[in-house]
């Protein structure tokens, strides 16, 4: 029998989370770059379907305000934002949402988040890199260094951060891996010319994730738990619920079948 559809609001949507509930259930996740209307989305969703959400941005009165949008989702056990210097919270009671305050484009502040993150949590599952933003315009000109480096800045938190949890990931019964990219990579053109690049960084970052992954299994003799999964959008706004959905789908998802594969997502 198929498992009862869990639904969450996301957004003023209602989200089925059909068949995934089970496999989420218990799970570790961590949203990295949480602050945004597509993090509230993966929170309110993962949490609703019974996982702790680990939620990291870099400002701290940002990622307060933030949680206290999730409040009714989340219940009133959540913990508010540590940095390194406060140490590990609690496991006893760990609540369904957890905000870390780290530079996660800083190798040393992403270190220590991993040590308070294991400190107090154990490995995680699931990481869904939400690291991003836009510059571009003005032809192939307008493509300064000043907003490249801006865009890279994405590109360098995904690295640190898969680097990290990556023993995590391999490790657990269903590690998954995700970022958001873009349509660009596919058709880029001058005017955007440092943003397709920096995503199409990203996608071969992720897809050598996803052999390692492969490679990690195929040595130990084991079958393949963990995936690294691409989704690509043409704008995220609007898809935010979307995303959510897919991304709390993969868990439910044989890892053979998505692992190192690009889902499109697009307005229905």
């Amino acid at each position: 029998m198929p498992e009862a559809g869990l639904t969450a609001t996301v957004r003023g949507r209602t989200v089925l989370i059909a068949g995934a509930t089970s496999a989420v259930r218990g799970r570790t996740v961590l949203i990295a770059g949480a602050t945004s209307a597509s993090g509230a989305a993966a929170a309110r969703a993962l949490i609703a379907a019974g996982s702790r959400v680990i939620a990291v941005g870099r400002d701290a009165g940002r990622l307060e305000h933030w949680a206290a949008t999730l409040r009714p989702a989340q219940g009133p056990d959540a913990q508010g934002p540590r940095t390194a210097a406060q140490g590990p919270g609690t496991a006893a009671g760990a609540p369904a949402l957890v905000t870390e305050v780290c530079d996660l484009t800083d190798e040393s502040d992403v270190a220590l988040l991993a040590d308070r993150v294991h400190d107090a949590h154990g490995s995680i599952d699931g990481i869904l890199h939400l690291v991003g933003g836009w510059r571009g315009g003005g032809g192939l000109a307008g493509q300064t260094e000043e907003d490249y480096r801006f865009l890279e800045q994405s590109l360098t938190a995904l690295r640190c951060v898969s680097r990290a949890f990556d023993a995590d990931l391999r490790a657990s019964e269903a590690g998954r891996s995700a970022i958001v990219s873009s349509t660009a990579v596919a058709r880029p053109l001058a005017g955007g010319a440092n943003y397709a690049a920096v995503k199409a960084a990203s996608e071969a970052w992720a897809r050598a994730v996803a052999q390692g992954f492969a490679k990690a299994a195929r040595d130990g003799g084991e079958p393949l738990r963990a995936a690294s999964v691409i989704f690509r959008v043409k704008a995220l706004d609007g898809l935010e619920a979307q995303l959510a959905d897919r991304y709390v789908r993969l868990f439910a998802e044989d890892a053979d079948a998505i692992n190192d594969t690009i889902v499109e997502l697009s307005p229905a």
